[in-house]
């Protein structure tokens, strides 16, 4: 076993404990400053890679995630687009069908 992985095993147990004392704390900082530690740790024992590395690889998933999001919101912006349109094509179809009614004749007895 290298020390890379026996690094990330220490790290794993340590984000565990922070995190553990964040929740305790009610500091929700240091709860995600565990889990990212954990994160961290994960990687390194796994893959058995140097800290620096892992720390480069989990930013380059927040980049990926963080990109994820925005798409995410354009597509939400633009689903909302549409039903706006959508409801607003109902409502002048609706007054368009209503104009063309013709009254009906009543007949006095």
């Amino acid at each position: 076993m290298n020390w890379d992985r026996m690094e990330g095993q220490w790290k794993q147990h340590r984000g565990k404990a922070v995190h553990q004392w964040g929740k305790v704390m009610n500091d929700d900082l240091a709860a995600i400053a565990g889990k990212y530690e954990e994160l961290v740790g994960r990687l390194q024992e796994r893959y058995g890679i140097a800290k620096e590395e892992a720390n480069k690889q989990v930013k380059d998933f927040k980049k990926t995630i963080g990109q994820l999001r925005k798409s995410n919101g354009d597509l939400m912006r633009l689903q909302k687009s549409l039903r706006d349109k959508e409801k607003m094509s109902r409502k002048v179809a609706g007054a368009r069908r209503a104009s063309k009614k013709t009254p009906r004749a009543v007949s006095v007895k």
